[in-house]
């Protein structure tokens, strides 16, 4: 069946480790329901420069990773463009997904309330059933 006729799974990533927990589990879930996979890697640029997150390394292994799994798969490299919540949200809009994948950090509720969260607003905004999983 070819990736744009089955149901498509976006997965929010960053190469931490919630966006390592939420790409297995979204290559699980997309291994059993048989699902394409659409990763968006929307990391503000920001973390990507003070952490070194962004190296031709890390995405090379991702790709890597991806391929070796044998799900259908596309990746969106879109760091920095927007918030990484709406980043996620116009996925899973455009490709009418039926399921998003997020990875949860730990954040005390202080935090969430100045900074906001993206995973409370993909919670909160998804047309669509989303995962929640903790590293």
């Amino acid at each position: 069946m070819p990736a744009q006729d089955r149901a498509t799974i976006v997965v929010g990533y960053t190469p931490t480790p919630q966006g390592e927990a939420a790409l297995r589990a979204a290559l699980d879930e997309a291994g059993r329901r048989g699902s394409s996979l659409h990763v968006v890697n929307a990391s503000s640029a920001e973390a990507y420069v003070d952490q070194g997150l962004a190296g031709p390394e890390q995405l090379d292994d991702l790709r890597r990773r991806l391929a070796e799994s044998g799900v259908a798969h596309q990746v969106e490299q879109s760091v920095g463009r927007k918030d990484p919540a709406e980043e996620i949200l116009d996925a899973a809009e455009r490709l009418a997904a039926s399921l998003v994948v997020i990875g949860l950090r730990r954040r005390s509720p202080v935090g969430k309330l100045l900074l906001g969260s993206t995973a409370q607003r993909v919670l909160l905004q998804a047309g669509c059933p989303v995962l929640a999983v903790k590293a």
